[in-house]
């Protein structure tokens, strides 16, 4: 049940460390676990469709307190842990079959059923939710009340895409869910202005309280995953409490305070905090680079806008940036030094990085070639405010780069990137606007240059970080809301190359067209990775709980009680 209560009473609670609800409910520091940087704003709405990201319940790989997928991945061993789905096997070459856990069943006492599993499917097919796997997929079905089938395309089948949907999909409750399609005309976007108040999913916890300030939830004592996953065993805390910080720093004195228990949010030096100031304070690693590379945050183009339209420009941009100084100043040396590829040197994926031909045809930071490719392969000429200006009298800026306002790593790397632009001669503008701002403006296409992240790891990848970056079949024009691609590139070998990858087995044949599609992204340079990243940044504090999971104690990944890591909460304890 929601309660509502003053923000002042809030702000108490985070001084004196208790919590305290209207004039009667208090809850002790022992019995919470405060979180930190997954929600970046106030939360506007709980519906998981709403297509903003100012809901504590928007990704299924991540967020699976209230609402679960099937499966979460667990990308420090690549496999999958289950969560409604029991097991899945590949029948033959084109049906994949899920067993569910006949034990799951949501907050109201309502079964997890395979009618609820095809539904909630089946509501990414009707409506446009950002669940793209109806591309290669040709029918969901049931075939007993736990077991369904996932049916792919014979014409344009995608193992890849089918596993990583999996993990992918919030499964909802058809009981309910059909009444919000029913009673709001069965239009979409009248569906995502439905705030879905206390809302009702399978986790192990609910919503309790939500103001612009803070988010808690409370645990589902009768969880069913408690007996089914976990050996009868509650998770330790009764609440999760996430203060919804205006910044990187203001979350990381909080952290430091011993007010955040567990963040994902940058904290720049941290080795300081244990080294320096003797605080029981840890993340994965004790030494560099601490944390676990496992994305590339990028630079991304606006391809069809003159002229970052023209390749020349974004290679030059691409020699103009110093990497290291962006590893240096806006990471904290966390990441090490980022390589022009779309694919990760790390993890699973490594296997189809060919080092040979990023050193041969890569960029790295290098003004020299920034300047050549500018005045030799452009003809552009320098203006008397040192900007160049190409000869058709078009000026290389002011561009706009932006990423969210707070965000201070990332907004870092921009002012970096900015200024090895300008140091070179193009004009390149930071900007931070609000979350929703950046959100709305990268979905839309409504930008110069932004930043983001190129997706997750999961069973899919490289596959689907080329897929997300250069693939066009289906990606609307520049004003419509598109879930990938957001800068509009398009190349039709590309798209073409991406359609066969998932058709082939052969690891020596994958390797060679993996290589060719990654010249194609260095030829055309969409984006630009500006450094390697952790899925989620994970740092614990044990002034309150212990027993956070670490490389010395690997039995969840770093992710702070969110997707796999979500293993944590039936393994910490109180401290004190």
């Amino acid at each position: 049940m929601k309660k509502v209560v003053g923000v002042f009473l809030l702000l108490t609670v985070l001084t004196f460390g208790t919590m305290l609800f209207g004039q009667v409910t208090q809850i002790p520091r022992g019995e919470a676990v405060y979180v930190a940087g997954f929600q970046w704003g106030p939360p506007t709405t709980d519906n998981p469709f709403a297509g903003s990201p100012m809901t504590f319940v928007s990704d299924p790989r991540q967020h699976i307190w209230i609402y679960e997928p099937l499966f979460t991945w667990d990308f420090l061993n690549g496999k999958y842990v289950p969560i409604l789905g029991e097991s899945y096997k590949w029948l033959d070459n084109l049906r994949l079959e899920v067993k569910i856990n006949p034990k799951a069943y949501f907050h109201d006492g309502k079964p997890v059923t395979a009618d609820d599993v095809v539904y909630s499917y089946k509501f990414g097919q009707k409506y446009p939710v950002g669940l793209q796997v109806w591309e290669w997929l040709k029918d969901v079905y049931k075939v007993d009340d736990h077991t369904v089938i996932f049916e792919m395309k014979p014409d344009n089948p995608n193992r890849l895409m089918i596993e990583d949907a999996i993990g992918a999909t919030f499964i909802i409750p058809e009981h309910i869910w059909s009444k919000v399609e029913a009673e709001n005309g069965y239009d979409i976007s009248k569906i995502r202005q439905f705030r879905n108040e206390n809302p009702v999913g399978s986790g192990p916890y609910r919503v309790y309280y939500e103001s612009p300030e803070t988010i808690i939830l409370e645990r589902v004592d009768n969880y069913w995953g408690n007996e089914a996953l976990h050996g009868g065993k509650k998770p330790a805390p009764k609440y999760i409490v996430h203060p919804i910080f205006k910044s990187n720093d203001e979350g990381s004195l909080a952290f430091e305070k011993g007010e955040v228990d567990v963040s994902q949010q940058f904290t720049p030096r941290i080795w300081e905090m244990w080294e320096k100031k003797g605080l029981p304070i840890g993340t994965w690693y004790k030494e560099a680079p601490y944390y676990v590379p496992a994305t590339m945050p990028s630079l991304w183009f606006n391809v069809n806008k003159y002229p970052l339209s023209l390749p020349e420009v974004r290679k030059a941009i691409a020699y103009s940036i110093n990497y290291a100084r962006i590893s240096e100043l806006a990471m904290s040396n966390y990441s090490p030094k980022v390589q022009a590829s779309l694919i990760m040197p790390y993890g699973g994926e490594a296997k189809y990085f060919n080092e040979n031909l990023v050193k041969q045809y890569g960029w790295e930071y290098n003004p020299k070639e920034a300047v050549r490719i500018l005045e030799e392969e452009l003809g552009a000429t320098k203006g008397r405010d040192g900007i160049y200006v190409l000869p058709d009298g078009t000026r290389l800026g002011p561009f706009s780069v932006e990423a969210p306002y707070g965000w201070t790593d990332w907004n870092a790397a921009l002012q970096i990137v900015a200024q090895s632009a300008r140091a070179v001669g193009i004009d390149i503008q930071t900007s931070f606007p609000d979350m929703p701002i950046a959100y709305d403006h990268r979905q839309n296409g409504n930008f110069d240059m932004t930043m983001w992240t190129p997706s997750s790891p999961g069973p899919a990848q490289p596959w689907l970080r080329f897929q997300i970056v250069l693939y066009s079949k289906g990606v609307p024009e520049v004003g419509k809301m598109a879930y990938s691609n957001f800068g509009r590139y398009k190349n039709e070998w590309a798209d073409q190359l991406i359609d066969l990858i998932p058709t082939i087995t052969d690891e020596n044949q994958l390797k060679s067209l993996y290589s060719e599609l990654d010249q194609i992204y260095r030829q055309d340079v969409p984006i630009i990775p500006l450094m390697y990243r952790p899925w989620v940044f994970y740092e614990y504090n044990e002034t309150y709980w212990k027993g956070w999971a670490n490389a010395e104690n690997p039995y969840a990944p770093p992710m702070p009680l969110v997707g796999a890591g979500m293993e944590m909460l039936w393994h910490i304890e109180p401290a004190k």
